[in-house]
């Protein structure tokens, strides 16, 4: 079962959320019923003609090879360094309460989730298809894709930049990883869970496949503007979908209520 939480939902857990932490109880997040089985890594890493580690499949987020929305087990936290924010941008992010996470998420206001959201900030499935020299890739959530060339050509000249919530991007192979270059990315697109950026945002991504059922991604963050160094994330798992799924048409609408939240946000402020 394919899931998202959206204004509505979020909305409903957000209201006992704040009626709890006013009457001095913590907050709980609910889980599911659905016991998590890993699935076995499945044979050796497929591979194109020209000898590249073939990354085609429908990917899942963690090691099921399903959605695991509705897990029994907590989702374990992943090991990463803290995010190097600059003083004023720390102090910014600080300030943020769920609701403003809710308010400038994507899935709230309908909009693109770009480069790395299409990875970091993406509950359905993946389905990436990969050939000498192209990497395609497509999620169900609003019927999103983008293909890079993996050829290793230079960037568009400066002059010819955009800002797109992609990215200018390129990409090459380092042995068996594939690392995707974005540069010139829109200033609303996603990086996950209300990590805001500037112009200067420049993305690597890195892709490799140890085996049949698993796919491995990493990103780095590079933006002089916002953070005090670069960043790089743990490596995450994806598994192969182990229905071999289609993905279906998902499309968001404009949220008719957004008040609710703004409400909840002004409960929640006046708890700090």
């Amino acid at each position: 079962m394919k899931t998202y939480i959206g204004v509505a939902l979020a909305a409903a857990l957000l209201l006992p959320a704040a009626a709890h932490a006013q009457a001095g109880k913590p907050f709980v997040e609910a889980r599911g019923s659905v016991k998590s089985v890993p699935l076995p890594p499945g044979g050796p890493t497929p591979r194109m003609s020209d000898g590249h580690p073939d990354l085609s499949g429908v990917w899942f987020a963690g090691p099921t090879g399903k959605a695991n929305n509705w897990s029994v087990d907590p989702e374990s936290p992943v090991k990463e360094d803290p995010i190097p924010w600059q003083p004023w941008a720390e102090a910014k992010r600080k300030a943020m309460t769920r609701v403003d996470l809710e308010l400038t998420s994507v899935a709230v206001n309908c909009g693109p989730v770009g480069t790395p959201g299409m990875f970091s900030e993406n509950a359905y499935a993946h389905l990436i298809s990969t050939k000498p020299g192209q990497f395609i890739h497509l999620i169900e959530r609003n019927n999103r894709w983008h293909v890079v060339h993996t050829d290793g050509r230079p960037h568009k000249p400066v002059e010819e930049l955009e800002p797109l919530f992609y990215g200018d991007q390129t990409a090459r192979w380092e042995g068996d990883t594939l690392v995707i270059d974005s540069i010139s990315i829109d200033e609303r697109s996603q990086i996950e869970d209300g990590w805001f950026h500037s112009d200067q945002l420049h993305v690597i991504e890195r892709l490799r496949r140890p085996s049949k059922n698993y796919l491995e991604y990493q990103f780095t963050i590079e933006d002089p503007k916002v953070l005090v160094k670069p960043w790089t994330s743990a490596w995450r798992t994806f598994t192969l979908s182990a229905n071999d799924e289609d993905l279906f048409e998902s499309f968001c609408t404009n949220n008719e209520n957004p008040g609710q939240l703004e409400k909840l946000n002004e409960i929640e402020k006046t708890r700090k």
